[in-house]
């Protein structure tokens, strides 16, 4: 499968925007998918997020918390944040 990566930037809680993943998405799915997939695979559910197969870690500490209203996703040179219901194109 073709993949893209993109990256995941917490900025809600933090002094500043932080990258905290790489993500690899399906590069062939819309770009509503690719954030919705970005969402999904940086929260913890069953797991910590940073064991999902598909995120490469980028923080320095042992843990982070969940992606969460507020921090945002950098699809190639387009970065969108996401609010309360759904995201925004920034």
């Amino acid at each position: 499968m073709n993949t893209q990566t993109i990256a995941v930037i917490h900025a809600a809680y933090e002094d500043a925007p932080q990258t905290v993943a790489m993500v690899e998405v399906p590069k062939d799915v819309t770009v509503a998918k690719k954030l919705d997939l970005a969402f999904m695979l940086t929260n913890n559910i069953d797991h910590a997020w940073w064991e999902n197969e598909e995120v490469t870690p980028m923080f320095p500490e042992e843990a982070c918390r969940s992606t969460c209203a507020g921090d945002m996703v950098l699809i190639e040179n387009e970065k969108y944040v996401f609010e309360r219901i759904g995201w925004r194109k920034i």
